[in-house]
């Protein structure tokens, strides 16, 4: 899915969470020997900065900077790997760079700002590559991935969760939904996917079942699925004991501790293919 020609330099746009660390990790074992990384502030781990060459911080909204910073540093494909909270999408400081983007995207979620963001690096000539590219070891084949093996009304409830998040997800609502014995609890919308997980949590007492799939036409070069230690971590705590994932499609990071967390708090991992 994401293979592509080993680059001298790659960019990184890194937002927050394990993500820009596992990337930079795999991107140095696949020989890219320079790392040029745009952050974000209250986003980006600080400590983020000992993995790669260059850094430099910036607000959400600062895009023309961030363009230039690329440009100095002679980065020519980018990766965007790494959530940035939702409220920030919408709470910009804008440069002008900024303003005539936004003032072209009719629709402003996910999937249209950061297509936008993309169009505006490639008039630099900066291409943006699949934020899955060098990490195809974190997309799970179908099957058990650990914890206690579902049960077969679990499996039904898998079935059920997966077709409605694909309904959810191709009307551009959520990726994520929860369920219990054959009832939605809870969808992913706006608020991102560890509120829906603790509110449909909240009313599975124990029972329910995380869901979570590409789009339809997921474009994979921003708004990947990933599990990883925090949402098991948001899973425990909200009483969610098992968690469905797109065989394929979906980045496991953090697996030793995904794994620890799934032993210690009784969460199973399945991922499930289409058919």
């Amino acid at each position: 899915m994401s293979e592509t020609r080993i680059q001298e330099t790659i960019g990184i746009i890194a937002g927050n969470g394990i993500y820009p660390e596992t990337f930079a990790s795999a991107a140095r074992g696949a020989g890219v020997k320079n790392l040029i990384a745009a952050a974000f502030t209250n986003e980006t781990k600080p400590e983020f900065a000992g993995f790669v060459d260059e850094i430099d911080w910036f607000r959400v909204g600062q895009l023309g900077k961030m363009i230039k910073h690329f440009l100095k540093h002679g980065v020519t494909e980018a990766v965007m790997v790494g959530q940035i909270a939702p409220k920030n999408l919408f709470d910009l400081r804008p440069d002008i760079r900024t303003l005539k983007m936004l003032g072209r995207v009719k629709e402003r979620n996910a999937e249209t700002l950061f297509g936008a963001i993309a169009d505006e690096l490639e008039k630099d000539g900066i291409t943006l590559l699949p934020a899955t590219t060098f990490l195809d070891d974190h997309l799970p084949a179908p099957g058990h991935v650990c914890g206690p093996v579902l049960s077969d009304r679990q499996q039904e409830d898998a079935a059920y969760g997966f077709r409605i998040a694909k309904e959810t997800s191709r009307l551009d609502i959520g990726q994520t939904v929860v369920v219990k014995k054959g009832t939605v609890l809870a969808v992913e919308a706006f608020e991102g996917t560890n509120e829906a997980i603790k509110r449909g949590g909240q009313l599975g007492k124990g029972e329910a079942m995380m869901v979570k799939v590409s789009k339809p036409s997921q474009d994979f070069r921003f708004d990947v699925p990933v599990v990883g230690p925090a949402t098991v971590e948001t899973a425990g705590d909200a009483g969610v004991n098992a968690i469905v994932i797109e065989a394929g499609c979906t980045l496991l990071l953090g697996r030793e501790e995904v794994e620890r967390l799934c032993g210690e708090k009784k969460i199973t991992i399945e991922a499930r293919g289409q058919g």
